[in-house]
């Protein structure tokens, strides 16, 4: 699994560690996940340029609930991470 571009522009490798185990952390392991909803975009510009895909799911943590939104963007015919963003309020 590979990032995009844009998320290496965001954060570095220690960063995203970082910020992935405190949410490990906090969050505990994945026990379940729903899909939400699936939406493809096309962007004719701004950092997410050409095809992206927002997927959201309501999981459920072993610490709580929560909201996981992923942005997957095309590359060479790839799909790569660019975002991740979770709420919950086991975060706080």
């Amino acid at each position: 699994n590979e990032a995009s571009e844009l998320w290496r522009q965001d954060a570095t490798l220690e960063q995203s560690t970082a910020t992935l185990k405190t949410l490990r952390t906090k969050l505990g392991q994945v026990e379940n996940r729903m899909l939400q909803s699936a939406t493809e975009q096309q962007n004719s510009g701004g950092p997410l340029k050409g095809r992206a895909y927002i997927v959201n799911y309501q999981t459920k943590f072993q610490n709580g609930e929560g909201m996981e939104s992923f942005t997957l963007v095309e590359r060479d015919g790839h799909w790569l991470l660019a975002r991740y963003f979770v709420n919950s309020t086991a975060l706080k």
